[in-house]
């Protein structure tokens, strides 16, 4: 492997593309703590838990992101990350907020998706019993 000054970063979620783009250094949060990437670092594999996202850009300013769970791959000098949820902030104040207003809109979503699931699985159910009839 060769050496390199900066490394690939993409960070996905469910629907699109958070971040890509080329960092310096980054920092996460495994389930076993935090931990810093640098360009040449050993590749692996690891869980992300909901916590803060830092990377250090290669013109110098930094990028932070708000993560919910996911996985990060570490190939070479490209880290993807896959997280269920996540937010980019311009401070870490700001972060908190918006991180609280995103999941929560995110919460009443899935939980009104979920409600509409159930709906519709019971309403299959029961259409299903009326195909059937009484017994003959």
């Amino acid at each position: 492997m060769s050496t390199a000054s900066d490394m690939n970063v993409t960070l996905r979620l469910p629907t699109r593309t958070l971040f890509e783009g080329q960092a310096t250094r980054m920092t996460a949060v495994a389930p076993n703590g935090a931990f810093g990437i640098w360009p040449n670092h050993v590749d692996f594999v690891t869980a992300i838990v909901p916590s803060v996202l830092t990377l250090r850009l290669v013109d110098g300013s930094e990028e932070i992101f708000g993560l919910d769970e996911g996985l990060l791959v570490k190939k070479g000098h490209k880290v993807i990350l896959a997280v269920l949820r996540g937010v980019r902030g311009d401070d870490l104040g700001s972060l908190q907020d918006t991180v609280a207003s995103s999941f929560v809109q995110m919460d009443e979503d899935e939980r009104q998706a979920r409600a509409a699931l159930s709906r519709l699985e019971a309403d299959m159910v029961r259409r299903f019993a009326e195909l059937q009839g009484p017994p003959q």
